[in-house]
């Protein structure tokens, strides 16, 4: 009888613990990451943007319902995340998963297909998983998220700008910037001030439609100043960083002392320098056209920060292709679809956040650039050409002839040209010893805004060899997205290039550090696979079952002998 009743206690209380676990685990998210990359390890700087969360924020995640395999899985990534969210964000964060074209009519669906286009998620027509038996059907599939906060909205395309070099590493690129996509967006939504930034303007930078995406993307993030730098003494410290466009005219001494001195004191540029004149519309017009130097004179500016544009013309196999007219019939010109190396495809770096894990960013007329040594500078490639490219030294002249030659790979036998660098650092004065004691007394006296030979503060340059790379093109219709092409239907990822710079030098919470994390595909060797089939087949399947049966007589002879008095 007492051990009948010492047994019933035994399993009340085994009942109690079982409940008292699941109770605290509903209740406390935990979980061990033991991957190598730390893949599942929210950064600090989420942690701490999270964590000063003011009012709950609502993600609606459109990933629901029958999908494939590999957008289920970046589903479930996604899910797991805004777990992870929510509970360094104390509750602050609520999710939830739904499909929004259930139930809809076809002219709903393409209704509310169209308005998440114009915001910024793109759908997927896929073909949807369907059961043994059944007829495969396509649908559409909205791999994406929008982010409320208050009555602001931020939408989350989870495949937008992904490199996609195939469809493995296409979801498992997208999971690697899961974190950084919704801790950005949560970041932009939640911000109670913006960064101020300028556009640069003065020797000839465009201001049109022409940069119609640039602008409008830098107003939609930041407070956005026009900056004329002949106008202007010095080029203000509240100012996180400036961008300059496809100058056109010369830069005098006093306008690059300017620049200087803002990044003596800490201040940010980026640098969208066309070094040579090259237009397509002169092409299209004469068949040729020459690409020749501008004569921007800056050159010794950029040297002593570290970097050289060299007088070159950069040509890859890895470009895109533009419709050409080669030949007619029937009084009719026969288009054709062809190469043309001028507008490569560049790649980002392998590690620095800004170009990691991007898709090819579209490029037009671009220069080479070599980094020179630079004491306390470091420098890092942010664009780089192909495996396949050349340089060809200006003058040069530019005729669509030159698509014969993209046929010949013995050409192009130069790899990675650098097209854009990073530069950081406590940069030195190029006008150290060369300006008048006149200048420096106005500058500390007069605009309080002492004359540094070199940085008293870390600042970040970036120099582009290609002011193509933001510039969009203008039809009647009216201006084109940044990094489209019209001959091809396709947007490169030069929008998401520039936001990144931008984030990179004037975001102070550091949320785009989370774009360099690594998610390693670890695929199974095929070879392998196939000489263990029968191994596996056995101790996934046969094994278990023999260890059940053994544990089951284990226990039966074990409680027979304790019972057997």
């Amino acid at each position: 009888m007492q051990k009948n009743l010492n047994s019933h206690l035994w399993w009340l209380w085994l009942l109690v613990v079982l409940v008292l676990l699941n109770a605290l685990a509903s209740q406390v998210h935990y979980r061990i990451d033991l991957t190598k990359e730390k893949r599942y390890t929210l950064s600090e700087p989420t942690k701490k943007m999270l964590a000063g969360l003011d009012e709950t924020v609502q993600v609606d995640v459109y990933l629901k319902g029958d999908l494939k395999a590999g957008i289920k899985k970046l589903a479930k990534s996604t899910e797991e995340l805004l777990e992870e969210f929510k509970e360094y964000g104390n509750g602050k964060v609520q999710f939830r998963f739904f499909d929004p074209l259930t139930e809809l009519n076809d002219s709903a669906k393409k209704a509310l297909v169209d308005s998440l286009s114009r915001m910024g998620i793109q759908a997927e027509n896929v073909v949807a998983q369907s059961k043994k038996g059944e007829e495969q059907s396509e649908r559409f599939v909205l791999p994406g998220a929008m982010v409320r906060y208050k009555d602001r909205l931020f939408p989350v395309d989870l495949l937008k700008g992904v490199n996609n070099a195939d469809e493995n590493s296409l979801y498992n690129n997208a999971e690697a910037l899961l974190e950084y996509k919704f801790a950005n967006a949560i970041d932009k939504i939640t911000e109670k001030s913006e960064p101020a930034v300028a556009y640069v303007m003065g020797n000839g930078e465009p201001l049109d439609f022409s940069v119609y995406n640039l602008v409008e993307g830098l107003h939609k993030n930041y407070r956005l100043a026009f900056l004329r730098l002949d106008s202007v003494p010095t080029i203000p410290a509240e100012l996180s960083a400036i961008i300059i466009v496809k100058p056109t005219q010369k830069f005098t001494d006093g306008e690059k002392l300017k620049l200087d001195q803002y990044a003596m004191h800490g201040g940010n540029i980026i640098y969208m320098i066309d070094d040579l004149h090259a237009e397509m519309d002169s092409l299209r017009l004469d068949k040729e056209t020459m690409a020749y130097d501008r004569g921007l004179n800056l050159e010794d500016l950029m040297f002593k920060c570290g970097a050289r544009i060299n007088q070159d013309l950069v040509e890859d196999l890895q470009c895109a292709s533009l419709n050409f007219v080669t030949g007619s019939e029937g009084g009719k010109p026969q288009i054709q679809l062809l190469p043309w190396p001028y507008f490569p495809l560049l790649n980002g770096s392998l590690t620095q956040p800004i170009s990691k894990n991007l898709d090819p960013v579209f490029a037009r007329f671009c220069n080479s650039i070599d980094t020179v040594k630079t004491l306390g500078i470091t420098k890092t490639v942010l664009l780089q050409t192909s495996k396949n490219a050349r340089r060809t030294a200006t003058p040069a002249i530019i005729s669509f002839e030159s698509v014969k030659m993209a046929s010949d790979p013995a050409a192009f036998n130069i790899p990675d040209i650098p097209v854009a660098v990073l530069l950081e650092g406590k940069f030195h004065s190029l006008y150290a010893n060369r300006i008048s004691s006149a200048i420096v007394d106005t500058l500390a006296n007069v605009y309080k805004r002492p004359f540094l030979p070199a940085g008293e503060k870390s600042a970040k340059i970036i120099v582009c060899a290609s002011a193509g790379i933001v510039t969009n093109e203008v039809t009647q219709r009216g201006p084109l997205p940044m990094g489209y092409n019209k001959d091809i239907d396709f947007t490169f990822s030069n929008q998401d290039f520039i936001q990144n710079c931008f984030d990179y030098m004037a975001d102070p919470t550091d949320i785009l550090q989370t774009r360099a994390k690594d998610f390693t595909l670890r695929m199974l060797d095929p070879k392998k696979v196939e000489e263990g089939r029968a191994t596996w087949q056995f101790v996934n399947l046969v094994l278990p079952l023999v260890l059940v049966v053994l544990c089951g007589l284990l226990y039966q002879a074990i409680r027979k002998r304790k019972y057997s008095h």
